[in-house]
């Protein structure tokens, strides 16, 4: 659950700052928000390959390499 505790605290760092660009029309915490999904976008990417590596019963650490 490890990687999951990472989305969950990557989300939940945003959250100020979805606040402050929505509420305020604060335009760097867009800039923020922005750079805040690209690594959610990556995090997520790395754990879908890692699970698919382990449902194809490939070494987790090799499929971190694949990209």
């Amino acid at each position: 659950m490890n990687r999951f505790s990472e989305v969950r605290d990557l989300v939940l760092g945003m959250e100020d700052d979805f606040q402050k660009f929505y509420d305020k029309s604060n335009k760097a915490a867009g800039t923020r928000i922005r750079k805040g999904m690209q690594d959610l976008k990556t995090l997520a990417q790395d754990i879908r390959l890692t699970v698919q590596a382990a449902k194809n019963g490939e070494p987790v650490a090799k499929a971190k390499g694949k990209k």
